[in-house]
């Protein structure tokens, strides 16, 4: 502990050091000289100073600056100084106010004035160091809290950081006082940018005025709120989510604000609606196949008696002379019977248990052979349009079948259309892999022959798609239809282990197409699909429009894993937002033709205007040449069919991108 204050003296001047010592040694006070400014600075670090007398007029830097230097230094901020100066000019003294100091004294020094001077702020520095240790004990509690508290945000921080669910949480007034980085993510809003905003600058206002609504309703009464509802992400793709929300108190107990988390179900409604859709296959397929045992076993039941009737009444006619009334009623039943027989047949075949001869074919040929009976059979007022496939693979069943198929969907056809219309028979190559059959219940790994038959007529809705291929199911009035005729095509094809899907709407024609397995030798094995031959992207964006959820993200899994970027929306209006927004280069747009809003040929038109150097690559479940037909595609634009394999979807995205 020190026995005097000591005083630092900095002053140029031997003499007037001299001078400070031989007044205040005297008055019991340790002098420790400096001889410039720098020096001075020196001497603090190395010694405990309790006052520096500092004169203003030095070579090097001068008593202004070293008064500043001295207050810059946490340690000896509060140290006080006197400056020495011969100057009265007021400039001076506010100068030196400026810099710092405490206290002014002007040469020649009156010798009481200054031990008043020395006394007085010595006094000050004494009451200052007692409050400065209890700052420091007060400062050192302080901070060792608000240690304590920032560790524990940051722990919460990073607590909610780690969900990937987006979290945030606001004020009383409903304004963000901080969220995680999966809110980040998903909304493509920075933590700073959010804090002290509303939900009105964050959503499109129609859901803006709901979250609001449900904020206030929540604070109004403290709680828990849990509601579904759908929010838009950075992409300006929809999401399906569930809201969890609570409030939360200050410390006094009122209601602070309240913290929300945001579940997306976008995935689980998909798979919801995938797994009651393929549910609903599996209950199709189990009542089509209890169906088609009833109907196998009725027909040929059926088929038993009606050769009793057919046989006693051949015998009947021959017995009895032609000029006989009761001739005339007997061929009448014979009629009838003949008549029935081709429903017995039409039920086997639906049944699969028709008498087939299978052979290989070429169905390209098997078609053609019968193009001129299929003009007769649909009237000369409606357009047969063939367009045949190259490099047909062969296909193992009885041409009678292929006779049966053809018929029946070329009728319905002709009965959609009412008059007047196009009726298209295509043919084609197709090979599905093991992604696609996953979700498509009764479709096989593999390569197969398409025969499709579209007509642009009045196309069914779901409800009536979903019951086409039953038995006596038919739209068409009494007498017009025995409702056999999907029937026959659906148990034909499964006879010959292929598969059917149908692509229809209200208004916008319909679409059959059929698989038909690849015959090959059995020698031969079946070629295999070798993945390293389907082609890569090289990170180029492609922008998907498809209002059908599953097939949307197929195509997003499909083009993500082979290495583009991919961006997706459900309708047009959300594909033109994320266009005008996104900012790099969009090089493909894969769409839908037939959509809500716009078609997809309107769609690539309006999206050109943004992105002057976009390809697109249009898909349908309608065939090429019907959507020609309709005016929406014109000749030599790339064209992709559903269903797609993995394989065919990056041949044809290549191709586009490199047309």
């Amino acid at each position: 502990m020190k026995d005097k204050p000591v005083i630092l003296v900095v002053d140029d001047q031997p003499q007037n050091i001299e001078l400070l010592e031989a007044y205040l040694v005297p008055q019991g006070y340790e002098i420790v000289s400096a001889a410039s400014g720098e020096d001075a600075l020196e001497k603090l670090t190395g010694n405990q100073i309790d006052l520096m007398l500092l004169d203003i007029i030095m070579p090097g830097i001068d008593g202004f600056e070293v008064t500043r230097r001295v207050r810059q230094n946490t340690t000896y901020r509060l140290l006080p100084i006197i400056l020495i100066t011969v100057l009265r000019e007021p400039e001076a003294r506010v100068k030196g106010i400026e810099a710092g100091c405490d206290d002014f004294i002007t040469r020649p020094l009156d010798k009481m004035e200054l031990f008043a001077r020395v006394r007085s702020l010595l006094k000050v520095k004494a009451y200052n160091d007692l409050m400065s240790n209890y700052r420091k004990d007060l400062e050192s509690e302080v901070t060792r809290r608000t240690e304590e508290l920032r560790q524990a945000f940051i722990f919460q921080q990073c607590l909610i950081d780690a969900l990937s669910a987006p979290v945030f949480y606001k004020d009383f007034e409903g304004r963000f006082e901080g969220c995680n980085r999966s809110f980040e993510k998903f909304f493509g809003r920075k933590r700073a940018e959010l804090i002290g905003t509303s939900v009105y600058e964050l959503s499109p206002k129609e859901l803006d005025d709901l979250y609001q609504e449900k904020d206030q309703a929540l604070l109004q009464n403290p709680g828990i709120q849990i509601f579904e509802s759908v929010v838009k992400d950075a992409f300006g793709i929809i999401h399906n989510v569930v809201f969890h929300k609570a409030t939360f108190n200050n410390l006094d107990g009122s209601v602070g604000g309240l913290i929300g988390v945001i579940l997306d179900i976008t995935d689980l409604k998909t798979a919801e609606t995938m797994r009651k859709e393929l549910e609903a296959q599996l209950n199709q397929a189990q009542k089509m196949e209890a169906v088609g045992r009833l109907a196998g076993g009725v027909a040929h039941d059926y088929n038993n008696m009606l050769s009793v009737i057919v046989g006693y009444s051949e015998l009947a006619l021959e017995e009895i002379a032609i000029e006989d009334p009761v001739h005339e009623y007997i061929h009448a039943i014979h009629d009838a019977a003949i008549r029935s027989t081709d429903i017995t047949r039409q039920l086997l075949a639906f049944a699969r248990k028709q008498t087939i001869a299978p052979v290989a074919l070429d169905l390209n040929k098997t078609v053609e052979s019968m193009l001129r009976m299929l003009s007769r059979l649909i009237g000369e007022d409606i357009d047969l349009a063939w367009r045949p496939g190259s490099e047909l693979w062969p296909v193992k069943m009885d041409p009678s079948q292929v006779d049966q198929m053809l018929a029946n969907l070329c009728v319905n056809a002709r009965d959609a259309l009412h008059g007047v219309g196009h009726v298209t028979i295509e043919t084609g190559t197709a090979r599905f892999d093991a992604a696609y059959c996953a979700d498509h219940l009764g479709f096989i790994p593999g390569d197969y022959v398409l025969l499709a038959v579209s007509d642009d007529g009045c196309g069914m809705d779901r409800e009536t798609i979903a019951k086409i291929f039953e038995p006596f199911f038919t739209t068409k009035g009494i007498g017009q239809g025995t409702g056999l005729g999907l029937s026959t095509v659906y148990g034909i094809v499964k006879q010959n282990n292929g598969f059917i899907n149908v692509y229809s709407e209200p208004g916008k024609g319909t679409t059959f197409k059929i698989y038909l397995a690849r015959h090959t030798d059995q020698a031969v094995e079946a070629p295999k699909v070798d993945s390293l031959s389907i082609t890569h992207g090289h990170g180029e964006t492609i922008l998907i429009v498809e209002d059908e959820v599953s097939i949307l993200e197929l195509a997003k899994r499909i083009l993500g894993g082979l290495g583009y970027t991919v961006l997706i929306a459900r309708l047009p209006s959300q594909a033109l937002h994320l266009a005008e927004e996104y900012s790099s280069e969009i090089h493909l747009l894969i769409t839908d033709v037939v959509m809500p809003e716009m078609n997809g040929k309107e769609l690539s038109n309006r999206l050109r205007t943004v992105c002057p150097t976009l390809r697109t690559l249009f898909m349908s479940g309608y065939t090429a040449n019907v959507i020609a037909h309709r005016g929406v595609l014109d000749q030599g634009v790339q064209f992709m069919q559903k269903p797609f394999s993995k394989e065919s979807m990056a041949q044809k995205v290549r191709e586009a991108l490199e047309s």
